[in-house]
């Protein structure tokens, strides 16, 4: 009997068998994939702190974000009282400090900071989220020869910032079970 013929089968049986045992492992274990936030309320009003801030990228970016949820539906700002919830953005700011400078007094390092505060109410008024504020920071190396390229760094930080404090405001905003 030739030993090779013997061998492939009892191959696929262990590489089947390992498969199965490693299914098993990850099914006990708990994981699953991220699922959709379950939000209390099923529709939901936007504002910004003045009419012309209602526009800004970082509202865009959690309308974005609620949109994909598919379990909400935006409600205009000026229609609000319809809504179930307001959330309000009440300030965001955008800031560039300067960390570092070299001998001859230019700049080196910058710290880009990107913070939003915010509430979530009841058209009523009654506070589901009192005010709190998220932040992210980000450091920068500065050269003054690569100026623009630096600027478009910079950009780019402050999208990924943003996109991580949408992030964060679906989970809190998840966090509220009841309104």
């Amino acid at each position: 009997m030739n030993t090779r013929n013997v061998s492939l089968p009892r191959r696929g049986f262990l590489i089947g068998l390992t498969a199965a045992g490693a299914s098993l492992g990850l099914a006990g274990c708990g994981f699953e994939l991220r699922k959709p936030p379950v939000f209390a309320f099923k529709t939901l009003s936007i504002a910004g702190s003045t009419e012309t801030a209602n526009n800004t990228a970082m509202i865009n970016q959690l309308r974005r974000e609620l949109r994909a949820t598919g379990t909400v539906t935006l409600v205009p700002s000026d229609e609000s009282k319809t809504a179930d919830a307001v959330l309000e953005i009440l300030a965001e700011n955008r800031e560039r400090l300067v960390i570092s400078t070299n001998s001859q007094g230019l700049l080196r390092e910058l710290q880009l900071r990107l913070s939003i505060r915010f509430r979530l109410r009841t058209p009523g008024g009654k506070d589901l989220l009192p005010a709190t504020e998220v932040s992210q920071t980000r450091d920068l190396s500065y050269n003054e020869t690569s100026a623009l390229a630096k600027e478009g760094e910079a950009d780019l930080l402050f999208r990924d910032m943003q996109s991580d404090i949408a992030q964060q405001l679906m989970r809190r905003l998840a966090a509220v079970k009841e309104l």
